[in-house]
């Protein structure tokens, strides 16, 4: 999930709900390094996930910067078969394993490590991604770039990409078909399909 720009040093903890599926109204919580973190809101989370609804069971998912660990959470919730998070901060990744292996036994896996490093070892495509890093860092188009370059993407995965709205927007690979999109407050979010345009009923 996404941080802002505030940084400090002091660490508290801050809470998100998950909002649908098995595991709906349950409450994560997060490590906040004086505010760095923004987990997307559930208004949004909503129309993300009904975009997704009918795509979601069985779908192998990646959170490139899992942060908070909602994204991944919602997806497990709501039918995904399993789901990869990726964060940097160590304490995080303890959080998220402390909360998330319980709910989700096998189905998850947390890595503590840069997402754009880990990019770079042997991949094995994901059908759903999400891209929402901290803001500001021009972390979102070489995510992109890498997960289309190097393999980490099925043949007609989906890819979601959150970014600031006054910003400029990232750029993201050939081939890959915008399904839908929305803007909320400072908020970008766009839903990519690799390779094929999404049937509409």
């Amino acid at each position: 999930m996404a941080r802002n720009k505030r940084q400090g040093s002091a660490a508290s903890k801050g809470q998100v709900r998950i909002i649908g599926g098995d595991q709906r109204g349950l409450r994560l919580q997060f490590v906040d390094h004086g505010g760095d973190l923004r987990p997307s809101s559930d208004r949004l989370r909503e129309t993300l996930f009904n975009w997704l609804q009918f795509e979601l069971p069985g779908l192998r998912v990646l959170d490139l910067f899992a942060g908070s660990g909602v994204l991944g959470a919602e997806a497990l919730s709501r039918g995904a078969a399993e789901a990869v998070l990726i964060e940097k901060q160590r304490d995080r990744v303890t959080d998220l394993q402390r909360q998330l292996h319980p709910l989700f036994a096998e189905r998850i896996q947390v890595h503590c490590h840069d997402a754009l490093r880990w990019l770079q070892q042997r991949a094995t495509p994901f059908d759903l991604v999400f891209v929402d890093p901290p803001y500001d860092l021009g972390l979102a188009e070489p995510a992109c770039a890498d997960l289309e370059s190097r393999g980490w993407l099925a043949e007609h995965a989906w890819v979601y990409v959150e970014s600031r709205r006054q910003a400029a927007v990232p750029a993201v690979p050939a081939g890959w078909i915008l399904h839908r999109e929305k803007q909320a407050g400072e908020i970008h979010a766009r839903l990519f399909r690799r390779g094929q345009e999404p049937e509409r009923g």
